[in-house]
């Protein structure tokens, strides 16, 4: 390998064996979020971070979010990611004295008591168990200091009465095609998530799940990185049948499939 060429999530894995995302980001895929860009960007909207928040990101994956909100210039900014490479590639945009990128788990940050006045996750929920989508919330919560934000923008099944098999079918087809466990909650149940907690709904939104439609790629990569994904995807036949794998996946559930984001805020 070249010794400038950047190492990305995933990298030493078998095509056939890579979770999903990281098969998308080898391939040049930067937005890997389920409602892309427009739903980052209505989510950190309804954050309102300001240069007085000190931000806690759980799983920042390859930083495109990271860099919007340091765009925003926080008194303080964490990223808590579990991924060695991932965090080595946010590492590299965190210039300023109070920015950080921890190695660890959402679960137990280990980051004090009261640190945060917003937190945000982005596609991770949506794989965790539902014991372990508890506690990433009840993490977010310890680190919140009263009336501070938490954002989340995840996977959503629909409709909120969607039925048992369906619902089902989409977790085993997503999981088998994504080589990760997916389980995605109704838009309600992952408002209810949030609510246990002691959060107030204070912004949702939903969006159609098209992340691997042409015509999201062209909004979110723009036209010379879907070229580069095309090519990276053409050139490579395992890459190639696994990313028609899962959009076909996608397309056969899209009636079912959507992005949902949610801000709420913590009691006092």
């Amino acid at each position: 390998m070249n010794e400038h060429e950047e190492i990305l999530p995933g990298h030493g894995l078998q095509i056939d064996k890579m979770p999903g995302h990281w098969l998308l980001a080898q391939m040049g895929k930067r937005v890997l979020r389920p409602g892309g860009l427009e739903l980052t960007h209505r989510m950190l909207d309804a954050l309102n971070i300001a240069p007085t928040d000190r931000v806690v990101e759980f799983a920042p994956g390859l930083g495109v979010t990271a860099q919007l909100v340091l765009a925003k210039s926080p008194s303080g900014y964490t990223a808590v990611e579990a991924d060695d490479a991932a965090a080595k590639r946010v590492q590299g945009y965190l210039k300023g004295d109070n920015q950080r990128c921890v190695v660890g788990q959402a679960e137990h940050s280990g980051l004090p008591d009261g640190s945060a006045t917003v937190v945000y996750c982005e596609a991770m929920l949506s794989m965790k168990t539902p014991e372990n989508k508890a506690k990433i919330i009840q993490e977010a919560k310890r680190l919140l200091t009263p009336g501070g934000r938490c954002g989340i923008h995840e996977l959503s099944v629909v409709p909120d009465d969607i039925d048992s098999v369906t619902r089902d079918a989409i977790n085993r087809a997503l999981s088998q095609s994504i080589h990760v466990g997916v389980r995605p909650l109704t838009v309600s149940e992952w408002k209810a998530l949030l609510q246990r907690e002691g959060f107030i709904i204070k912004a949702q939104a939903t969006t159609p799940m098209h992340l691997l439609e042409p015509s999201q790629m062209i909004r979110n990569e723009g036209l010379a990185g879907m070229a580069r994904i095309a090519w990276n995807v053409l050139r490579n036949q395992a890459a190639r049948q696994r990313v028609h794998a899962m959009r076909r996946v996608f397309r056969q559930y899209d009636r079912n499939l959507a992005a949902v984001m949610l801000v709420a805020e913590k009691g006092n």
